[in-house]
Formats: structure tokens, C-alpha cells, sequence
């Protein structure tokens, strides 16, 4: 499984739509928002922890993509031969989507510490990044729901729709001291917003609360189970 694991990293790593809009996106619209008008180094962090979220948020629905054209070429079925269990071709390609939310995680945060000058304690940088790239998880397991559960070109559309509305509804974009009242209340129950909340908290200084574990592991759960299924309903169909 870690051969699968390798190679399918190497995949998504050489896939020049993944380092551009995975990995370079991010950095430009972080550099966009925070150098365009005058901005104090607090919202420079914040805006920071907001786009590495949302460039793992978009790597990591980037590996259900991935298995749909998997699916539509036929290479599932040739993984259905080898001698890797179907638990082991889904846990493979979850550890590919944990892996490959890294480069987007530590580009943005290089872009704020050396462009934008954000200053934080060795510890807090590494928290920030450890704590995004476990909380990225969840992502990971709705772009492989998808994945397995629709077509390519859907798993694309519906991904990107998926990436872009919880970002902007989860304040990966804007502050929701911006939105409204009640859709700050719809935004405080979003998978993302609760999973920005796990840096941002790191770089003010203090732990994560617990209202944000819970919400994301409660996504967590229900984006699981909608991979297990959705894998299980496309078995008959790689």
C-alpha cells in the first residue's frame, strides 16, 4: 500500500493543474487580499491561516477528482487484481489526499512569514501547519465520496462548487464579522469555518476550542461515512 501510496503521490505532485491551482492560487490570492490596501499584521495572519485552509481544502477535494478519472480510464479496475483489499486502495488514497494538502499548507504560510512579514513563535508555525493538515481530513473523504459516486466531469463541477461555497461561506475569504448575523450562525456550523478556526487560534496564542473539534469531528464522521458509501455503490461499477 505505501508503493500505491508513493505513486499516486507522484501523480498529483507532477499534475500541473494541481501545483497551479492547488498550490500557486492560493499564495497569489493571499498576497491579492492582504497587499491591496492598508492592512495590519493581524489581518495579514488571519487572512493567511484562511488561504492555507483554503488551499487544502481544495488539494484535498482534488483526490476525489483524481479517482473519477481513475474510474473513467479503467485503473481501478486493474487495482481490483493486485493484491491490495479494496480498504487498502481507499486508506492509500486518503493517506495521497493527507500528503498532498501539505505543499498548498506550507506555500501560504512561507508567502506570510517572508512576503508579509507575519511573525509568530517557532512553535506556532509548526502548530498552525500540523493542525491544518490534520483538520484537512475531512475534505479529503467528501472529494473521495464524490469521487467514487459520480462521474468526472460531475466529481470536477461538484468539487469546485463544493471548494468555493464552503470557503467563502466558512470565512476562508472574508471575515465573518463581515457576513450578516444569520448567516454568521449558518457559517459557525460549516466544516471550514471550524477548521480555519484550528490555526487561527494557534497564531493568537491559545488552544483550539473545543466547539471547533467537535463541529469538524462530527463532519469528520458524516463525510466518512459518505465515502465508505459512495465506494461501496461504485464497487460494481470500476
Amino acid at each position: 500500500m505505501l508503493a500505491y501510496v508513493r505513486l499516486e503521490t507522484r501523480r498529483t505532485l507532477r499534475d500541473p493543474g494541481f501545483v497551479i491551482g492547488g498550490i500557486a492560487m492560493p499564495v497569489l490570492m493571499y498576497l491579492l487580499f492582504t497587499n491591496i490596501g492598508q492592512y495590519d499584521g493581524g489581518w495579514k495572519a488571519a487572512s493567511m491561516v484562511g488561504m492555507a485552509a483554503y488551499g487544502a481544502v481544495g488539494s484535498a477535494l482534488n483526490t476525489g477528482s483524481a479517482v473519477a478519472e481513475d474510474r473513467a480510464v479503467g485503473w481501478l479496475r486493474q487495482l481490483r487484481v493486485t493484491p491490495m483489499t479494496p480498504r487498502e486502495v481507499v486508506t492509500g488514497r486518503t493517506l495521497t489526499g493527507t500528503v498532498t494538502v501539505l505543499p498548498a499548507i506550507l506555500a501560504v504560510l512561507a508567502a506570510g512569514g517572508l512576503v508579509n512579514g507575519v511573525r509568530l513563535a517557532p512553535w506556532q508555525w509548526a502548530a498552525t501547519a500540523l493542525l491544518l493538515w490534520l483538520g484537512s481530513l475531512p475534505f479529503t473523504l467528501l472529494g473521495l465520496g464524490n469521487g467514487y459516486r459520480l462521474t468526472g466531469p460531475a466529481t470536477g463541477v461538484t468539487n469546485m462548487l463544493c471548494g468555493l461555497g464552503l470557503s467563502v461561506l466558512g470565512g476562508l475569504w472574508f471575515p465573518v464579522s463581515l457576513f450578516p448575523g444569520w448567516l454568521r450562525a449558518v457559517s459557525a456550523y460549516t466544516p471550514t469555518h471550524r477548521f480555519a478556526q484550528l490555526g487561527a487560534a494557534v497564531t493568537e496564542g491559545r488552544a483550539p476550542g473545543t466547539g471547533a473539534i467537535i463541529v469538524l469531528t462530527a463532519w469528520l464522521g458524516l463525510f466518512g461515512s459518505y465515502a465508505v458509501l459512495s465506494y461501496r455503490r461504485g464497487a460494481g461499477t470500476v
